[in-house]
């Protein structure tokens, strides 16, 4: 039975080192047997970093092994469309277009001079100064539509068993989710939003709060249908931070607004006649969004960095010593799989944060001031009652 176990375990480490290996040697035996070019780091973290127009999976004997997505251009009225695969990784041009190869184009499509279809001369005059419109399915666009059937699938078949179910206790996957869907309710929107307006706003922190946690999971995978960036990629932060932002202002009550443009017991020196207060609030509504973009954005592509860099360590090292190479391999490996659970709490510590703050912000925009002013006041005066003249004399 123990010699049963020890397979088994031994068994699923050498499985995920190879996962490790076959999702992260993209660039490290392509380069050297075709091109002899030595091992970039920068590279290789960038490439595993950054948006792309295919999805690789692996390299095999020098030659990549990637899922072609679609390129879709729309470009002075005409759609332009074809597989991101006529583009051979940046070194053929189809129709003109071509992935860009100078610093300034790196990581777009560009449109050449010339309507070239196969090898070209990367010169960086052929790059036409025209504009189009870029729609193409990425990377990341694709994990979006992924992750977005996984959470309809989930969501989906819960619903369904609560419609056949709904008198019964839950089970399986349905007991989990309803577990963390109550934890959300009554320890974020409920203490935030308040018992009254909660209701409104929940679907929204919910779908916000398992979007950010499964993409952050499925960025974790070190293989396809994961390790895309999504939730480091600043656009998708940036989108969800703008819906915050426009729940939160759409939201707001008149007290609110009011004490964002007129505070109440600032000094009126403050207000005029430089308003100085309306200012800084003002400036308040569009910071505080902002920070919850750049705090995940920030964290989870901090994270993908620092492991893919225990990688990169192995292929340093084994340049410069093939021996030394072996021999740091397993302690990359260990701070590769450090790395690998901490990124894990920081998934859910991330998408927590996000909600929490959301839910605040909500709160804040919704909660009636003054109302709370005023019952503040009443506990006040029945706290410290007046005293009878009677009382007095005596």
């Amino acid at each position: 039975m123990n010699y049963k176990n020890n397979t088994i375990k031994w068994s699923g480490i050498f499985f995920l080192f190879f996962l490790i290996f076959s999702s992260l040697n993209t660039n490290a035996s392509g380069s050297e047997t075709h091109e002899s070019k030595k091992f970039e780091p920068g590279k290789f973290i960038i490439d595993h970093v950054i948006d792309s127009y295919g999805w690789h999976i692996t390299t095999f004997k020098g030659h990549s092994i990637s899922i072609p997505l679609p390129v879709i251009l729309w470009d002075n009225g005409k759609l332009v469309t074809f597989s991101s695969s006529k583009f051979h990784h940046g070194n053929s041009a189809y129709k003109g277009y071509a992935l860009g190869f100078t610093k300034e184009t790196n990581g777009n499509i560009v449109k050449l001079k010339e309507n070239v279809t196969g090898h070209f001369e990367k010169d960086p005059e052929m790059i036409a100064e025209s504009s189009f419109y870029d729609i193409s399915i990425t990377k990341n666009v694709c994990s979006l539509f992924i992750s977005i059937s996984l959470l309809l699938g989930i969501f989906f078949s819960i619903a369904k068993s609560y419609k056949k179910r709904p008198i019964s206790a839950p089970k399986g996957l349905q007991t989990l989710m309803e577990i963390v869907i109550v934890f959300i309710r009554d320890e974020v929107v409920i203490p935030s939003i308040g018992t009254a307006k909660y209701a409104k706003y929940l679907p929204y922190i919910l779908t916000l709060f398992f979007f950010i946690l499964i993409n952050n999971l499925m960025g974790l995978i070190p293989i396809f249908p994961g390790g895309a960036n999504v939730t480091g990629n600043i656009a998708v932060t940036g989108i969800l931070a703008l819906i915050t932002l426009l729940i939160t202002s759409f939201s707001g009550s008149k007290s609110y607004w009011k004490h964002i443009f007129n505070t109440p017991g600032v000094p009126w020196w403050l207000k005029l006649p430089i308003p100085i207060m309306p200012i800084v609030e003002a400036m308040g509504i569009f910071t505080k969004p902002f920070v919850l973009m750049v705090r995940l954005f920030a964290n989870i592509t901090a994270g993908h960095i620092i492991v893919i860099g225990f990688i990169s360590l192995i292929f340093i090292f084994g340049e410069m010593s093939m021996g030394v190479g072996y021999a740091l391999s397993p302690l990359s490996l260990i701070f590769y799989l450090f790395m690998g659970l901490l990124e894990l709490i920081v998934a859910f510590i991330q998408a927590y944060l996000f909600t929490l703050l959301s839910s605040l912000y909500i709160g804040m925009a919704v909660e009636d001031h003054e109302a709370h002013e005023g019952h503040a006041t009443h506990e006040s005066d029945d706290t410290h009652p007046v005293l009878e003249p009677s009382v007095k004399n005596n």
